[in-house]
Order: C-alpha cells, then structure tokens, then sequence
C-alpha cells in the first residue's frame, strides 16, 4: 500500500460561508502589498500632476461647495469655518465612496487573474482598502495643517485631547470596514446583475445627500428625516469626527453604535455573500 500523499498547499472549496481563512489571507501579505502598489501607481501613472491630484481633489470640490452651498443656498455649517466644515465631510466620504465603488468592480475587474491562477479573492478588497487610504491619509495630512491655520487665527479652538487618539482610528476603520463590507456584497451581485455597477454610480451620489457632508445635523429639525438620516452609518461617523475636531456637530453615542453594529452585520453579510459566489463565479462573469 502507497504512502499517503502529502502535500504543502491544500486548495478546496469553501464550505462554510462564514469561515473567514484570515491566517490564510495573511499568508498571501505579500499578494496584497504587490495589488496596493499596483492599485496607486496605476491610479496617476502618466499624469503631470501625479499624487498632487490627492490634495488638488478635496481642495477643488472644497471650492465647489464654498460657492454652491454655503454662497448661493446659504446653508449652515455650525459656525465652522466653512473650509474646515467641507473638507471634514468631503475627506470622509470621498475615501468611503472611493473604497466602496472599486471593491464593488472586484470580481469584473479582476475576471482575467481570477481565472488563471489561485489566491485567497479577499485579498483584492483588503488591497483596495489600504491603497485607497494612502490617499485618504495625504489628504488628511493636508486637513491637518489647515486646521492648524485657523487655530492659529484664532476662528478654532483646538479640542484635540487623548480620546481622539483612539476615537478618530476607530472612526477611519468603522469606515473602511463599512465600504469594503458593502462594496463585497455589491461585487458578488454584480457578477449576475451588470445592471447594478450603472446603479450604484448613480446610488453613491445621491446617498452624499443622505449624508451630513454639506450640511450640518443641526439644521435638521424634522425627528423622522433626523432618524432616516442616522440610518446611514456614515452619518454620525462625520458627525463624530466634526464633533472631536473642530468642537461642533450632533454626537449621539447611540447613534454610533448603531454603525458600529450595522457595520458589522455587513461586513459579516458581505464576506459570506463573497465566498458563496467566488466558487463559481467564472461560470457567470
């Protein structure tokens, strides 16, 4: 009787769709670092500008904003300086719809590597997640600094203290954890529906309206508008984050354990709808 056949690397179906392999995604690291290179070379490769389109982008719909809402519709930015207020909101949602629209392309924009060669596929959104906060981290550098000027001015009180130090990381992995879990689960349906990545171009653009990105909480007065708005877990992540940083905005502790939660069950949703579809998803793409 033959020896049983040993072998190094074991590839079979995933049966369980809640069973993560995280040590086995940790195994292909290196797989990830390679697709986060790829993923911001390509992004500027052949422009003039390069990486100063990370701080020439907020800065333009900064602008944008400035003469749309604030000098035309008037509306409030809670006695913040309305460069502070509307960059706070656009840095935030521009990393979460940026991270959200490209890990829902995940299976179509990948079909060809998918389909020659074996990796673990969550590694794909965990790379877009870290190459897209590359760019968040720039451009929150670039806030920073700002935000340093108008203490210096005057027109802010600085009220920064040690919970930011935990808080804000937290508030910036709820994010990323949110548009990843969203994005997965987009990203599995879109390998039978096309249709989908035409709507959710258009989704995303109307959910920053759901969103207090050019407006304040405050300004909101209706208790069941308030409470729709709270449904969408981005809202009291920006509130927060405004809240700790410039010293305005609605906090509700509540409100962020609700994204906590709601972030969580999508994040979990997502993972499994991923690993039911990636058996066989080359049969459909």
């Amino acid at each position: 009787m033959k020896d049983k056949e040993k072998w190094d690397i074991l590839i079979k179906p995933n049966s369980n769709l809640f069973e993560f392999r995280l040590n086995e995604v940790w195994k292909y690291k290196y797989l990830i670092a390679m697709f986060v290179k790829r993923d911001f070379i390509s992004v500027y490769k052949q422009t003039i500008l390069g990486p100063l389109w990370f701080l020439l982008q907020p800065v333009f719909t900064t602008l944008t904003y400035l003469l749309i809402f604030k000098n035309i519709a008037h509306l409030s930015t809670d006695n913040i300086p309305p460069v502070l207020f509307y960059m706070s909101g656009i840095l935030f949602w521009n990393y979460f719809s940026t991270s959200f629209l490209k890990t829902a392309d995940t299976f179509t924009t990948n079909a060809g590597v998918f389909g020659k060669v074996y990796f673990p596929r969550l590694t794909v959104p965990i790379a877009t997640i870290i190459s897209t906060f590359i760019s968040f981290g720039i451009q929150l550098f670039f806030f920073l600094i700002i935000y340093v000027y108008y203490v210096t001015i005057g027109e802010v009180h600085f009220t920064l203290g040690y919970s930011s130090i935990i808080i804000i990381p937290f508030l910036i992995v709820l994010m990323a954890i949110l548009s990843m879990g969203m994005g997965t689960i987009i990203s599995a349906m879109t390998t039978k529906y096309r249709d989908l990545r035409f709507l959710i171009t258009f989704g995303i653009q109307l959910l920053m309206y759901a969103t207090p990105v050019v407006y304040p909480m405050s300004i909101v007065t209706d208790s069941k508008i308030k409470l729709l708005l709270y449904l969408n877990p981005m809202t009291s992540i920006i509130e927060t984050f405004r809240y700790i940083v410039l010293g305005a905005g609605t906090y509700s502790l509540p409100a962020l354990l609700y994204s906590f939660v709601a972030t969580c069950i999508i994040a979990v949703l997502g993972i499994a709808i991923f690993n039911k579809v990636e058996k066989n998803f080359m049969d459909t793409i």
